[in-house]
């Protein structure tokens, strides 16, 4: 409809004389129907340009308007506003399409640009928790917004399976595995805790038996009082008291919680197109040619025995760290290499999906690439708010070291794929959200996702009992469907025919939650509808046409709740 409309005044602006340019102005719908349907405000966008009064140029442009069957009147309102009233047939129309192009309307309107998007990438020293279930509901809820607009979008997870918080989790998986050997060990306070490690050491126990055993007193003795030296001294331990079979320990904390990872996310229905490895950056070399590029461009300085990147430079804050004075590289240097791969592999944007924490690293990300030589304009960050979950009026630790958390398989377990999906959509990713527990694991109106689905099962009872009435309803698509003209009914069908400006705006402003705003407006026109008239009337053509406007409505709520990775069922 919308589409339509600017055709419509493409082609009177070429018709004007002038020069010829598109119109930089927009067509919205109005917020009050006495305005009609559509308003644009091109002629006073053009005006200045042309040197023209807006209204009288209004006056022209309306004048040099190609007929439209769906057109009713155009009128011209205030300074030079274009008011569009469109005929009822032009929603009309919106079923047999809608029948006929079934989860393809209003889809793939964009022009296919290659987009890598990454997301979650949780460090894997223990499960996910709830508070990670927000970015990756949103982050594949994007993706699936995305591709549905048009884009060509793989989705990456990046490993973090090198560094020193894989040290720390190799410390603390060894020493609870030193004490099913009977060691007396203790814990740092800053090691990682909880129930996941102890199972992990005795997954390693079981393998190895006590060959990973050594001395208490050589492991803990002598531990210096600082907490973070603490856990310095006993890596650097633990490398030398067990040799090569380091690697064991620390691939077997990492190999574990990756699959869990894996597999928790799976079964949230989020799938990645490649789990990127961190360690495979240094191991091939990319990290050190990344650090290379940056000193032949001379944005590399020695200072205290460290390498520094000047990325002060490109307006950060400071200059960052990039090779330590004992000769390690940092996160940031593997970062640096791994946007320089993305880019290097040929797609046309990279977003980064982050938690809201790491603001501040967006800018060093930046000048890396544009120090580098590349376009930093082609990497957008979008940054998500960790979700806070309350039980009750009770606010719930998300500590992952502490093990006292709650994760995202067992919030899955209470409330449900469904409820936990679109909750973690209904805000703005970078918008504070409070979980509501005892709301998502309601069933009432007051629930959305409960309302949504239950708008979709009533459609579906509908054509059960018509089913059970008078068999099949037969070719929908052939309906009459000017004999929908009751207000419910073009309220219904105005809704569905916003669809396609939902998703073009959706997935240009990446925010899901405009489609979970659509599909809870378009259960309550269903709903409101359901309860005011009869669906399966004794009148044939009547009854065609409403069964063909609720099936165009259960498809386009199928739709919708797909793209938020929500299901639609037939029964509640």
């Amino acid at each position: 409809m919308r589409a339509h409309l600017s055709d419509l005044i493409s082609t009177a602006l070429s018709r004007l004389p002038g020069d010829g340019q598109p119109a930089p102005g927009h067509l919205e719908r109005t917020r009050q129907k006495s305005h009609g349907d559509f308003a644009s405000n091109v002629a006073l966008l053009l005006a200045k340009r042309l040197g023209r009064p807006p209204r009288e140029l209004a006056t022209e442009l309306v004048a040099q308007l190609p007929d439209s069957p769906w057109v009713a009147r155009v009128e011209i309102a205030g300074p030079g506003f274009i008011n569009f009233h469109l005929v009822p047939a032009a929603y009309q129309a919106l079923v047999p399409q809608i029948l006929h192009e079934g989860r393809d309307f209003g889809r793939g309107r964009q022009g296919g640009r290659r987009i890598l998007l990454e997301f979650v990438s949780a460090n894997p020293t223990g499960p996910l928790h709830v508070g990670h279930g927000r970015g990756a509901a949103y982050g594949d809820a994007v993706a699936r917004i995305l591709r549905a607009a048009g884009y060509a979008v793989s989705c990456e997870y990046y490993v973090n399976d090198a560094g020193r918080q894989m040290d720390i989790l190799a410390i603390s998986v060894w020493m609870r595995y030193l004490d099913l050997c009977g060691e007396q060990v203790t814990l740092p306070a800053k090691g990682y805790r909880g129930d996941y490690i102890w199972d992990i050491a005795a997954g390693l126990h079981r393998e190895f038996g006590n060959a990973l055993q050594r001395d208490s007193d050589s492991v803990t003795g002598s531990l210096p009082a600082d907490e973070e030296q603490q856990l310095d001294t006993l890596i650097q331990r633990a490398r030398e008291l067990l040799g090569p079979e380091y690697q064991t320990v620390h691939a077997a904390g990492m190999e574990v919680l990756v699959d869990d990872i894996r597999r928790d996310l799976k079964e949230f229905g989020v799938e990645f197109d490649r789990w990127f490895s961190e360690r495979s950056l240094a191991d091939s070399g990319e990290v050190a040619r990344a650090a290379g590029l940056l000193r032949d461009n001379g944005y590399l300085y020695e200072k205290d025995g460290a390498w520094w990147f000047r990325s002060t430079d490109f307006g950060d804050e400071k200059d960052r760290v990039v090779v330590r004075e004992n000769g390690q590289t940092t996160y940031f240097a593997s970062d640096i290499a791994y946007h320089l791969d993305k880019l290097e592999r040929g797609f046309d944007e990279l977003i980064d999906i982050w938690g809201a924490d790491h603001h501040g690293y967006i800018k060093r990300v930046q000048a890396s690439l544009e120090a580098m030589g590349r376009d930093s304009a082609a990497f957008t960050v979008l940054l998500v708010q960790f979700a806070v979950l309350y039980r009750g009026r009770e606010k719930v630790s998300m500590s992952t070291r502490g093990g006292d958390f709650v994760s995202l398989r067992e919030l899955r377990q209470e409330v449900g794929n469904d409820a936990a999906r679109f909750f973690y959509v209904l805000r703005k990713c970078e918008q504070h959200m409070d979980f509501d527990l005892d709301l998502a694991k309601s069933r009432s109106n007051d629930n959305p996702v409960y309302y949504i689905q239950y708008a979709h099962a009533r459609i579906c009872s509908v054509f059960r009992q018509h089913a059970e009435q008078s068999g099949d309803p037969g070719d929908l698509a052939a309906a009459d469907y000017a004999l929908l003209v009751e207000p419910h009914e073009m309220d219904l069908l105005n809704r569905l025919s916003r669809f396609p400006e939902v998703l073009e705006s959706a997935a240009s402003n990446r925010e899901p939650h405009q489609i979970a705003y659509w599909l809870q407006e378009l259960a309550t026109d269903l709903h409101t509808y359901y309860n005011a008239h009869q669906f399966l009337v004794a009148d044939p053509r009547l009854r065609a046409a409403r069964l063909g406007l609720v099936e165009a409505t259960r498809r386009m709520l199928a739709s919708g709740l797909e793209l938020l990775g929500v299901s639609a069922p037939e029964t509640m």
